[in-house]
C-alpha cells in the first residue's frame, strides 16, 4: 500500500509537470467535483529536523495540493486540541498556551489569539477519517513551514524557533535507552527501595545574611540573621528541623517535625495513612467551623496527598526563607505573590478552585539566583471521591506555638489547643459525604463545632449542602456550587449563621454570606482576554450590610503575564452616614523580556482612600553560567520614600554569595551581604559534602555505572565502571559525567515524586555497550541520598524481511521490539523491500509486533510470531522471513487497504 501510494504520488506530480498542470477551467470543475479516494490516499512520515515525530499522518492528494487528517496531526505533534465533530469545532491551544486556538467549521471562521479569519472551502474538507486540512492552511495555523515530499512520502516540518515537540524528541534522544518511546508505568520497572533507617545524618541548608543601615527614620542600625533548615531520619521516619534568629543574631525559634508520607496508603497498618507528621504541623479546614493553622502537635490521615481540604478552595503552605519570595499560578494566570516574613513559610489561603481540572504552580525566588518550581494538580468534579472508599484526618495542635519557642513571644500570637477529626465517604461515582468533630478557642472562648455534608455531581455541576452546629450555641447552614456554563465557569456560595453562631471562616457580626463568581474570556473585537469578577453581599447581625465587588483581568504581553485587579466596598449603616465607599486597583506582573526576569506590582486608591500607594518592580537577568545581576525599585506613599536596590549573585561550586546595596529618597542607604549553602552526606566518598543547591529541602540520588559482565543486575568486584557518562533524571534533569570511579550525583529532585533514573546512551562511547534497563525509579525523600547501580551490558542487532501472508513484501511499516516485560525499547521502519533492522539491541529476549496505526492501514495483526535472543553466542540474529498475519474482519465492514 505505502509504495502503491509512492508510486501514485509520483505518477501524478509527472503527469501534472509535463501537461503544464491543468487549464484553469478544468481546474475550478476538478475541485467542485474533487472525493476522497483510495487512489489519492497518503500515508506521511513527520519529520522535525532529524526528529521523527508520532506514528505517522493519513493524508490526501487533492486536486489543491496535499491535505492531512487534523486528527493525527493532534496526536503526532501532542497538541492540546479537542475536536467536537458534533458541534463542528476544534478548540484548544498550538504550542504555546498562550497562543489559543478555535476553529468553527459552521461559520467559517478560525481564530488565533486575538486574530480572526475566514477559512476557505477548501482548507478544511470532510473524508471518511474525519476533517482533512490543506497543508498550507495548517502551516499558517502552526506558524510553520510544511513541505510535502511525495516521492517518500515524508511531511517535513521546520520553522524559526524549536518547537515543543523538537525539543522533547531532543530530550528523548539524549534519554533514548533509557526509556520506551511511548509512555509507560513507572511502577513496572525496576524500583530503588530505600528503607528507613534509625538514624541518618541530615542535611542542612544554611542562609545568613548580615547587614549596616544608616536610615533617616529609625537611624543607624547593623543586622546579622541566620536560617538553618536541615532534614533527615531519625527512628524510622522522616525529620525536619528550621532554626532561625532575630535581627541580632540570636536564637529565636527552632521548629521540629517527624514524618511520614507514602501517596500508595501503607502507613499505620490498618490505617493505611498517606501522612502522618508529629511536631510542627498544619490542621485540615472545615465548610463552616475552622481555618488551617500551624503550630505543634500530631496529624495523621489517609486522604490523597493533592486533595483539597474545602470544597472549592484549598490552601499552599511551605518553607520560604529569609531572602526568598513565592508566585502562585493557576491555569498559568498569576494570581499571588509574597515575601519572605520571617517565619520561614509562604501561605495562600483560600485559593479558589473550579470545576474540572486546576494547575497550580509555585515558584520560589532565592537571592542567588535560584528558582523553584512545585506544581500541583488538582481536579474538581466527578469521581473526586471513589466509591465505596473512606477517607479520614485526625488531628490535635497547640495552634502559633512552634516546638520550641527560645525567645520571649506575644501570647496573643497562641490560639490555643483544638483538634478534631474529620470522615469522607464515596457513595456512588457522583455523591459523597463528609462529617466532621472539631474544638477550637476562638477569641478566649471554646467552641465544639460538630459538622456534616453532601456533595452531589450534577451534569457539569458540582453542589454541596453543609450544616453545622456549635454544641456551645448557635448552628449555621451552607450552599455552595461549582459549574461550568459553556466555556464559562462559575462559583456560587450562600450562608445563613443563626442563633449567634460564629467561627474562624466568618467574621463574628456575619448573619448571611452571599457569594456569585464567574470566569469567562471576554471577546473585545478579535481580543479575548480572561476575566473574573465576584460580588458579595453580607448581612449583618446589627441590621447593616456590606455589598463587595472583586474583578481581575488577565492578559499576555510579549510573554509577561499580567493582571489588573479592582476591590470595591460600600457599607450600609442601619442608623444612617456609615464609611465612605472604597474603590482600590492593583496591578501584577511577571515574565521575561529577552533575558531579563520582570516581577512588580502597584497598588493605588480610586475612591475613599483616594492616591497612590506603593510600586515596586524587580529585574534580574544572568551574567553569565555563574553569576546573576538583579535591580530593584519602588516607593511607598506612606513614607514618601523611594527606594533602589542593586545586588549581584555569585554562585561558587560549594556556596552561593550575593551583595546588595541600597539607596532611598530620603538619604537612607543600606548594604548587605548573603551568604547561602548547603551540608549533605556523601556516600561515595564517606564524610560530608558543600553544595550551592539546596540539599535538605529537595531529593538527591547518588549513582555507579558499571560494566555487567554477568549480566545479573548486581555489581560484583571485578566488574569495570564507565566514566564520562551521563544520567538523565526524567526527561528534564540532567547529572554530571561520572567520574573516573563511575560515580555522579543528581540534586534537586522532587520529593515522594518517582522519577526515572537512567543511562543517557548518547554518551556512551561504544555503541555495542547500551544499558541493560531502561533505568531504576527512585522516590527521593528530603535530604536523603537514594544510592543506585546502574549496569551496562554488550549490544548487537536483529534484522528480517517483513512480508504479509501470501508473500506480499510490506514496505514503510514500523515495527516494535518489545523486551520480557512488554516494554518497546526500540522501533524501526521496514525498507521499500521489506528489511528491517534493529541496532544496539542490549543482549535478552525479545518478541516484535507492528504498531497499531501501521497494522490497521495495512490491514495485518500486530503480534508477529518470531522471537529473538541476543546473548554471547548471538549477538547479531537475522530472524528471516516474518510473516504477518491478515486481520480479522467483521462481516459487512469494508475491508482495509492492501498493501502492495
Amino acid at each position: 500500500m505505502h509504495r502503491f501510494l509512492q508510486k501514485a504520488a509520483r505518477a501524478f506530480t509527472a503527469m501534472a509537470v509535463a501537461t503544464g498542470m491543468f487549464a484553469l477551467p478544468v481546474a475550478s470543475a476538478y475541485a467542485a467535483a474533487w472525493q476522497p479516494n483510495e487512489d489519492d490516499a497518503l500515508l506521511f512520515d513527520v519529520r522535525v529536523g532529524q526528529w521523527r515525530v508520532g506514528d505517522g499522518v493519513r493524508g490526501y492528494q487533492t486536486d489543491s495540493g496535499v491535505c492531512v487528517d487534523l486528527a493525527d496531526v493532534i496526536i503526532a505533534f501532542d497538541l492540546p486540541l479537542r475536536l467536537d465533530k458534533k458541534s463542528r469545532r476544534a478548540t484548544g491551544w498550538l504550542f504555546e498556551e498562550s497562543r489559543t486556538f478555535t476553529l468553527d467549521r459552521e461559520s467559517r471562521l478560525v481564530q488565533i489569539m486575538n486574530k480572526t479569519s475566514a477559512v476557505a472551502e477548501n482548507d478544511v474538507r470532510d473524508v471518511p477519517e474525519g476533517w482533512c486540512v490543506d497543508t498550507k492552511t495548517l502551516a499558517t495555523w502552526l506558524n510553520v513551514n510544511i513541505k510535502s515530499d511525495l516521492s517518500n512520502a515524508l511531511l517535513i516540518i521546520s520553522a524559526d524557533r524549536k518547537l515543543p515537540f523538537e525539543l522533547a524528541e531532543e530530550r528523548k534522544s539524549r534519554a533514548g535507552k533509557v526509556r520506551p518511546q511511548k509512555e509507560f508505568d513507572l511502577s513496572s520497572l525496576p524500583q530503588a527501595r530505600d528503607p528507613y533507617k534509625m538514624f541518618r545524618t541530615p542535611s542542612i541548608d544554611v542562609v545568613a545574611s548580615v547587614g549596616a543601615a544608616h536610615d533617616k527614620q529609625v537611624g543607624r542600625r547593623i543586622e546579622a540573621r541566620y536560617e538553618i533548615y536541615a532534614s533527615g531520619e531519625i527512628a524510622g521516619a522522616s525529620f525536619d528541623a528550621r532554626l532561625s534568629s532575630d535581627d541580632r543574631g540570636i536564637a529565636e525559634n527552632l521548629r521540629v517535625r517527624a514524618y511520614r508520607t507514602d501517596p500508595n496508603g501503607a502507613l499505620l497498618g490498618p490505617l493505611k495513612a498517606t501522612h502522618w507528621a508529629l511536631g510542627d504541623v498544619a490542621t485540615n479546614v472545615t465548610p463552616l467551623g475552622i481555618q488551617t493553622t500551624a503550630g505543634r502537635g500530631a496529624y495523621v490521615t489517609n486522604r490523597p496527598l493533592n486533595r483539597p481540604d474545602s470544597f472549592d478552595r484549598t490552601v499552599f503552605r511551605g518553607e520560604l526563607p529569609n531572602g526568598w519570595d513565592a508566585e502562585l499560578y493557576r491555569n498559568e494566570q498569576l494570581i499571588g505573590y509574597v515575601q519572605s516574613r520571617g517565619d520561614g513559610r509562604y501561605e495562600f489561603l483560600d485559593v479558589q478552585l473550579f470545576y474540572g481540572q486546576n494547575r497550580f504552580e509555585i515558584v520560589l525566588y532565592g537571592p542567588q539566583g535560584q528558582i523553584r518550581r512545585d506544581v500541583k494538580m488538582i481536579p474538581v468534579g466527578l469521581g473526586s471521591i471513589p466509591p465505596r472508599e473512606t477517607y479520614y484526618w485526625a488531628a490535635v495542635q497547640d495552634s502559633g506555638r512552634d516546638l520550641i519557642n527560645l525567645d520571649s513571644v506575644d501570647p496573643s500570637d497562641f490560639l490555643g489547643v483544638r483538634g478534631g477529626f474529620g470522615l469522607e465517604r464515596g457513595l456512588d461515582p457522583k455523591t459523597s459525604v463528609a462529617a466532621s468533630l472539631f474544638t477550637s478557642v476562638l477569641r478566649g472562648n471554646r467552641k465544639y463545632y460538630l459538622e456534616g455534608s453532601v456533595r452531589r455531581a450534577i451534569g457539569p455541576t458540582l453542589v454541596e449542602l453543609a450544616s453545622a452546629a456549635n454544641l456551645v450555641g448557635g448552628y449555621a447552614v451552607r450552599g455552595q456550587l461549582l459549574a461550568q456554563v459553556g466555556e464559562t465557569l462559575v462559583s456560587g456560595e450562600s450562608a445563613w449563621l443563626l442563633g449567634g453562631y460564629e467561627s474562624e471562616r466568618y467574621d463574628r457580626d456575619v448573619r448571611h454570606f452571599n457569594s456569585l463568581s464567574v470566569d469567562h474570556s471576554l471577546r473585545f473585537g478579535r481580543h479575548y482576554l480572561p476575566l473574573r469578577a465576584e460580588l458579595r453581599y453580607i448581612d449583618r447581625t446589627d441590621g447593616g450590610h456590606r455589598l463587595e465587588a472583586e474583578s481581575r483581568l488577565s492578559f499576555n504581553i510579549k510573554k509577561i503575564n499580567s493582571s489588573i485587579e479592582l476591590e470595591w466596598v460600600k457599607d450600609y449603616s442601619p442608623f444612617g452616614g456609615g464609611p465612605e465607599t472604597r474603590l482600590d486597583t492593583s496591578l501584577r506582573l511577571s515574565g521575561r523580556i529577552g533575558g531579563l526576569r520582570l516581577r512588580g506590582e502597584a497598588t493605588l486608591g480610586l475612591m475613599g482612600d483616594r492616591g497612590f500607594r506603593e510600586s515596586k518592580i524587580t529585574g534580574e537577568w544572568r551574567a553569565g553560567e555563574t553569576s546573576d545581576w538583579k535591580v530593584e525599585a519602588g516607593y511607598s506613599n506612606s513614607d514618601s520614600r523611594g527606594r533602589l536596590a542593586l545586588g549581584h549573585t555569585r554562585r561558587f561550586r560549594h556556596f552561593g554569595l550575593t551583595g546588595q546595596l541600597e539607596v532611598a529618597s530620603d538619604g537612607s542607604v543600606a548594604a548587605g551581604v548573603n551568604l547561602a549553602f548547603s551540608i549533605g552526606p556523601d556516600p561515595h566518598k564517606g564524610g560530608m559534602r558543600f553544595a550551592s543547591e539546596k540539599l535538605a529541602s529537595a531529593g538527591q540520588a547518588f549513582a555507579v555505572v558499571f560494566h555487567d559482565e554477568n549480566a545479573d543486575g548486581k555489581r560484583q568486584a571485578g566488574e569495570t565502571v564507565q566514566k564520562e557518562v551521563e544520567l538523565t533524571a526524567g526527561l528534564s534533569a540532567r547529572g554530571p559525567p561520572t567520574d573516573a570511579q563511575g560515580r555522579t550525583v543528581i540534586d534537586g529532585l522532587q520529593p515522594y515524586e518517582p522519577v526515572l533514573i537512567g543511562i543517557d546512551a548518547s554518551t556512551l562511547p561504544d555503541p555495542f555497550v547500551q544499558p541493560a534497563t531502561g533505568g531504576v525509579v527512585v522516590t527521593p525523600r528530603p535530604g536523603i541520598p537514594v544510592i543506585i547501580e546502574l549496569p551496562l551490558v554488550s549490544a548487537g542487532e536483529i534484522s528480517g524481511n517483513l512480508q504479509r501472508e501470501g508473500g506480499r513484501i510490506l514496505n514503510g511499516v514500523d515495527i516494535e521490539l518489545v523486551d520480557r516485560n512488554g516494554r518497546v525499547v526500540k522501533t524501526t521502519r521496514s525498507e521499500y523491500d521489506g528489511f528491517f533492522l534493529f541496532e544496539f539491541v542490549p543482549y535478552g529476549r525479545y518478541s516484535l509486533r507492528i504498531t497499531a496505526l501501521s497494522a490497521n492501514v495495512v490491514g495485518v495483526e500486530m503480534a508477529l510470531p518470531k522471537v529473538a535472543e541476543l546473548g554471547k553466542n548471538s549477538g547479531s540474529i537475522d530472524l528471516g522471513i516474518v510473516t504477518a498475519r491478515a486481520a480479522q474482519r467483521v462481516a459487512g465492514l469494508a475491508p482495509p487497504a492492501q498493501g502492495p
